[in-house]
Formats: structure tokens, sequence, C-alpha cells
């Protein structure tokens, strides 16, 4: 069984051994490395290479979004959880524009963070089922005279589809070229294409776009 190596970045050392106890339980999971801020979350990225980085929203020096962009940007593979407090549609969008592919609310924090990382390890979406209702009862399911696409009857191709389902699952660029047998160029190429197809103007908007035609599916809280 190969080892699932998890950093965990909260500036409360409560917390932080919280989120210890609950990811002991968890065979072959293993804590490699702790933080008390963005930045030392950053540092010890790029020394301890994880598989999962938890990062709470609200830490000093760097804060858990801006962590999150430098993680995502120097390290693809690395997936990341981000805890929070906030249930606004709002933090979600900055959450998953930042690159992150868990969103848990630290309330709920001992009933779903296994599910999350076991979810993000594997490069599926985690919301917190809470945080799910709200997505889903807003942005989601906006009437269709609020889709851009709808608007404008635009429709992907077979090709542009699969791209989206690779991003909107947090694949980086050279991750889906690899995958599809393609140039990281033509990915990019594809990817401007879609976002001016749809009328789209951020990656959380694609990931709303995907869920919103199936191509990608929440997580099942029940599961």
């Amino acid at each position: 069984m190969n080892k699932l190596r998890i950093l965990v970045a909260d500036d409360h050392e409560l917390v932080r051994h919280g989120i210890r106890g609950i990811l002991r339980a968890r065979r072959g999971w293993r804590v490699i490395g702790e933080a008390s801020n963005g930045q030392e979350a950053v540092e010890k990225k790029h020394k301890l290479k994880p598989d999962v980085a938890i990062l709470d929203v609200s830490m000093p020096n760097l804060d858990g979004l801006q962590a999150t962009r430098q993680i995502r940007e120097a390290s693809p593979n690395t997936k990341v959880v981000v805890l929070t407090m906030h249930e606004s549609d709002q933090m979600v969008h900055r959450v998953l524009e930042a690159g992150a592919l868990g969103y848990v609310l630290k309330s709920d924090l001992a009933a779903n963070l296994v599910k999350a990382v076991k979810d993000v390890s594997a490069g599926r979406l985690f919301l917190t089922p809470r945080v799910s209702d709200i997505v889903l009862k807003g942005f989601l399911n906006s009437a269709d005279q609020t889709d851009p696409a709808t608007q404008t009857r635009a429709r992907p191709t077979p090709r542009e589809v699969e791209i989206i389902r690779l991003l909107a699952e947090g694949k980086a660029n050279k991750v889906i070229a690899a995958n599809l047998g393609i140039t990281i160029r033509t990915v990019e190429t594809h990817r401007a294409r879609i976002m001016v197809k749809l009328g789209l103007h951020s990656l959380a908007g694609l990931l709303h776009y995907a869920i919103r035609q199936k191509i990608v599916t929440l997580p099942d809280p029940s599961e």
C-alpha cells in the first residue's frame, strides 16, 4: 500500500493536534509535517513533498488561499484541503479559484476530514455537505437564463468536455497533456477556447459549469 503523505497547517496547535488524531486512525496515512502559518506551509511543502496539504484559510504571514495558490503552482500533484469557519458562496468561489479541491468547515472537521482527504487525494472534489447545499441552491442551480453557455447555445466538443472534466477535477495542464497525449500548448489553446465559447471567466466558473452540466458531480456526503 502506498502511504499518503500529509502536511497540516494551522496557527492553532490544538487544531493541529486534533487533525493528527483524526488522521492517525487511517492505515497508510502519515502526517509528515506541520506548519503554524502559510509561509511555513509553502516552505515545508518544498522540502517534504506531501500528497495532500490541509490548510487553514486564516493564518498569519500568508493566508491559506495564497498558500494554496503557491503550492498548486509549484506542485500541481499536491492536492489541497482548505479549512474554514465560513459558509458563504463567496468563500467557496475563492477557495476553488485558488486551486483547492477540498472545502471543510471547522465545525464539521471530525465528521468530514477523513473523506475530504480520501476524495482529494484521488483527484475528486470534496465540499462539506452544508457547503454543497449552498453551492447547489445558489449559483449552480441558478436559472438557465443566467448561464452564459445556455444563452449562446454553445456546446463543447467531446474533446473539450474531456478537458473540462480534467480541469474541474483539479488537474494541471501538464497532467492533462500527458493523459490525453497532446502538448501543453494544445491544452492551453483548448482551455482558452472553452472559456471564450462558454462565456466563462475563471476556473471556479468552469467548475460550476461542469457540475451543472453533470460533467463532474458533487460527492455524496452519505458515502
